[in-house]
Parts: C-alpha cells; sequence; structure tokens
C-alpha cells in the first residue's frame, strides 16, 4: 500500500470522526422563556415567548424544530405540541382554571439533538370579569338598550309615536272587505320557508290579523303549506283569531292544509289553487325563492288584489312588478307593531330606528375624523 492510498485513509477516517462529532453536538438551547395568562378570557390559556436557539437556522447544525413541553409540578414533562422554527411564542389552550403549570422549551436539530431550556413555572391561568376589547361593544348594548327602554315608556304613557304609512298594511283590511263584497275566498301564502325563518315568524303575526277580519265577516281563508311544522302553526294562529273574533264555530281546521314540501311542486299546485278558486285576494307573506314569480304572475292573471312582503332581497323585485302592494324587509317586521299599536311593540319599533341612527351617525362621525386625520376616534371604538 503506497502512500497517498494511506493518506487517503486517514483523511476519510478524520472527516467521519469530525462528522461524528459534530452530529452528536446538541443545539444551543431556546432562552429568554416566559410564560405569562392571558388577558380578557375565560381562564383558559396560558401565552408563552421565548428567544429562539442560537443554532435556529445555522446550517448543518440547524434547528428545525421547537417541541413544547408542560407539566402540572416541576417533573415529569410531556410533550403537547411541537412547532416549526423560526418560531419564537405559542398559546397554550383549553387548560383548567387556577391550575398550576409549568413548561418547557426543547429545541431539536436535523441530526435529532434535542436541548431543553430552563424550567418555567408556576403559571396559573385565571378568568376576567370584563373583556377589555369588548368594551366599546358593551358601551354600544348599553346605549341601545336606554334609547329602546325610553322609546317603550314613552309610548306607554300615552303619548304619540308617529309610524310612517306603509301602504300595503293599510291596504290589508280593504282587500279584505273587497273579498266580502265579492263573496270569494282569500289565499294567504307563508312561502317556502321553515319556521326558523324571521321572515316566517312575521308573517305569523300578519295572518293572525287577516284571519280576525276573515272571521268577523265569515270569509274563507286559505292557506296551502309548504311545511307541516308551519302548517300546525298556522292553525293554532288562525284558531286563536277565531276565538278572539267572538267566532269559534266558523273555523276551519281543513282550509290550513299541507300540499307538498319540494318547490315547485308546491308552486304548481298553488297555482292550480288560485285557477280554480279565483282568491279576491291573495296574500304573499314570508320567505320566498324562484317561485314568487310563479306565484304571483298567476294571481295576477287570475285578478286578485295581491299583497306581497318578505325580506329575500332577490325575490322583491318580482313582487314589486306582479303585485298591487309590496312590503318591503323591515317592513315585514313591523307589521305586528303597525297593526296592533301595541305600545310595547311601537316603543320597540322606534327604539331600533333611533338605534340605527346613531350606528350611522356614529359611522359618519368617523369618516369625516380619519378624513382631517384624527386617527383617536376610530381608535377609541375599535376592538383589538
Amino acid at each position: 500500500m503506497n502512500m497517498k492510498n494511506v493518506s487517503m485513509i486517514f483523511v476519510f477516517i478524520f472527516m467521519l470522526l469530525a462528522s461524528v462529532c459534530y452530529c452528536d453536538n446538541p443545539p444551543a438551547h431556546p432562552s429568554g422563556i416566559s410564560a405569562s395568562d392571558v388577558p380578557n378570557d375565560d381562564g383558559s390559556s396560558i401565552q408563552l415567548k421565548w428567544s429562539p436557539s442560537a443554532d435556529d437556522g445555522k446550517g448543518e447544525n440547524d434547528v428545525i424544530s421547537y417541541t413544547i413541553l408542560r407539566s402540572s409540578e416541576p417533573k415529569n414533562m410531556k410533550s403537547i405540541r411541537q412547532i416549526d422554527a423560526g418560531t419564537s411564542e405559542y398559546v397554550d389552550t383549553k387548560l383548567k382554571r387556577n391550575k398550576s403549570y409549568y413548561y418547557m422549551i426543547q429545541a431539536k436539530d436535523k441530526a435529532g439533538n434535542v436541548t431543553n431550556s430552563t424550567l418555567v413555572g408556576p403559571v396559573v391561568p385565571t378568568a376576567q370579569w370584563f373583556n377589555n376589547k369588548m368594551a366599546p361593544t358593551g358601551i354600544g348594548i348599553i346605549v341601545f338598550s336606554v334609547i329602546l327602554l325610553f322609546w317603550i315608556f314613552y309610548a306607554k304613557s300615552g303619548k304619540q309615536v308617529f309610524i310612517r304609512r306603509i301602504a300595503g298594511l293599510d291596504a290589508i283590511d280593504e282587500s279584505i272587505g273587497r273579498a266580502t263584497e265579492m263573496g270569494r275566498p282569500i289565499l294567504y301564502i307563508t312561502g317556502t320557508g321553515s319556521i326558523r325563518s324571521v321572515a316566517t315568524i312575521a308573517s305569523m303575526n300578519i295572518l293572525a290579523r287577516v284571519a280576525h277580519k276573515t272571521a268577523e265577516y265569515n270569509i274563507p281563508l286559505n292557506i296551502p303549506c309548504n311545511d307541516p311544522v308551519v302548517m300546525n302553526i298556522e292553525r293554532e294562529v288562525v284558531q286563536n283569531a277565531h276565538l278572539d273574533a267572538g267566532s269559534p264555530e266558523t273555523y276551519k281546521q281543513d282550509s290550513i292544509y299541507f300540499v307538498a314540501e319540494e318547490q315547485f311542486a308546491y308552486a304548481a299546485a298553488v297555482d292550480g289553487i288560485i285557477m280554480r278558486e279565483r282568491p279576491a285576494t291573495i296574500f304573499y307573506m314570508g320567505a320566498f325563492l324562484a317561485e314568487s314569480l310563479i306565484f304571483s304572475e298567476v294571481g295576477s292573471s287570475a285578478g286578485a288584489v295581491q299583497i306581497a312582503g318578505t325580506d329575500s332581497i332577490t325575490q322583491l323585485p318580482f313582487f314589486v312588478t306582479t303585485c298591487d302592494y309590496t312590503l318591503m324587509g323591515e317592513e315585514l317586521y313591523a307589521a305586528s307593531a303597525y297593526l296592533s299599536k301595541e305600545p310595547l311593540l311601537l316603543g320597540s319599533l322606534k327604539g331600533q330606528d333611533w338605534g340605527k341612527l346613531a350606528v350611522v351617525a356614529m359611522i359618519l362621525i368617523g369618516v369625516v375624523m380619519q378624513l382631517l386625520g384624527f386617527n383617536w376616534f376610530v381608535d377609541l371604538i375599535r376592538m383589538r
């Protein structure tokens, strides 16, 4: 064996030993570790912060991950989460309130070597009574509640509360009187929404008024239903209206009946009812989809007075085009207060209007302040 080969062997052995020694060298541990309770929470979180290892991002001995170790005592630490290198903070959640916790951060390099930080703790997560970040929301709720209570007491004091005229609601009595003169029935359709829909719930208030008037004039009121649950509620509403009108004997349960749950099968069935019975007045009150135009076009061709109301924005153009009167959006929600004149409902409605005006005023003030370069107003009401 010549000297050249011997030299190459020694160089190879030297490099191998250097590599082994280098790989066995553990990375520098994370320093400056701190643990603190997360503020403004329910006492279930602790925030960890640390300075990354000196070997984080340093070539062959590069730290590739950090492991969060936790325990309820200063021993028996268990791994709870592994995160990527380059990270210097972590929030530990789903902890038990008022219980002590200890933490340690473990750094791991490419060779699999690990090193632990110093132990930190005990740290106790605690709950706060108030979330300071939600202070603007809390103030807004208090202001809105004060406005609402003021108008409720104002209405209960007997003073006149102005509510603008809603032509569609004023036309209810007139349309029922027209049906009485013609001796033809009234058709009431609540659409394809379930009882969870706000529009369907609002429709029940209008149905109560219509049913009360039809009971007084002894006019047939037919209600084809799309939902069995809504059907049973409508039967209860109509029956109570007949009792309040002093005509319980005129209530006919069979006039409120289930037709079909599928959308267009229901639409076809209702169109058939319109063409056969030729109702003098048709009410469309509730949540509607594509069947709205199918209903109202057939009703218009049958010569019926049609009054519609929905919060479905996409269907409003069809009702406006084909119906005599249309309640748009919140006009449907305001129907119960408008028709009953109940002080509690009137005060609530008026209070909501003033609350919305206050929100609009705040938005306008914020826009003007920002344009003038005064950021403190927006910072004051912003949730951080």
